[in-house]
Order: C-alpha cells, then structure tokens, then sequence
C-alpha cells in the first residue's frame, strides 16, 4: 500500500473517508497513535476548507495519500487535497488572535493555522484553477 487516491463528492461527512484512510496507512508504516489522530484532524479541516470555501463547479476533492520512503523502510506520510475551485491567497487569511479576527462576527480561518500545527510539513498552492494543499507527517 504505497498509494491511494481518493475522488470524493462535496457532502456532509465525506471527509470521514479520507481521514478514515489517512489511519489505515499511518497504522500501516507504524505511525503513533497520536501522530495518526493529527493527521486525520489536518486531513478533516483540509477537506472540510475544500467542501465550504472552494466553490468548485464538479462539487468533488481529489485526495493522494502517498508513503514516503521504502515500502521496507517507511518514514511517514504525505497526503494531497486539490479542488477546482476560484482560489484564494494564503497569505491573507487572519492569523489567529489577530484584532481583524477576533473583531469578526464568525470567529473562523482557524482551519490553516491548526493543519498547520498538526502537521510537520504544509504546502499550499492556489490560484484561480484551484487549491492544492500538501501535508506531510514524519515517522
């Protein structure tokens, strides 16, 4: 099992599904217990930021689920979210306890911040032909 890819619709729970097969794999290549209860909450906020904000026309997330290393020597795990959708900028979303958020009516743009701090690795790119998030979580 050194790969997976996963097409999901944008409906309620579909993230299950994903961070159900982000276990599988991380028990797989000898993830810790709580490693894999981090990535399987980066996996969930990096689907649901998909499902509410990308606003994609084919209403569906693309997900890899990659081994990095050896299949004899695994080292950790990296897994993809891309959605077509309009793209924003990374770069202006509020940091948390900023004044601009904590002013706002909803108190949200958490979702980066915490797959950030979960994960060992985060990559995102976007533009207006979509997102592509990248996370990876070492042994």
């Amino acid at each position: 099992m050194q790969q997976v890819r996963l097409t999901l619709p944008m409906i309620p729970n579909m993230e299950l599904t994903a961070s159900k097969t982000a276990c599988a794999m991380g028990e797989q290549i000898g993830l810790s217990p709580d490693k894999i209860d981090e990535v399987q909450m980066a996996v969930v906020e990096a689907c649901i930021n998909a499902f509410e904000h990308s606003g994609a026309s084919d209403r569906e997330v693309r997900i890899l689920l990659q081994v990095l290393g050896s299949e004899d020597e695994p080292n950790g795990l990296e897994i993809t979210i891309q959605d077509g959708g309009g793209g924003f900028t990374p770069d202006k979303i509020p940091r948390r306890g900023s004044e601009e958020n904590l002013k706002a009516p909803r108190k949200r743009g958490h979702g980066l911040r915490i797959i950030d701090g979960l994960m060992d690795e985060v990559d995102i790119r976007s533009d207006s032909e979509g997102t592509t998030v990248v996370m990876r979580k070492m042994r």
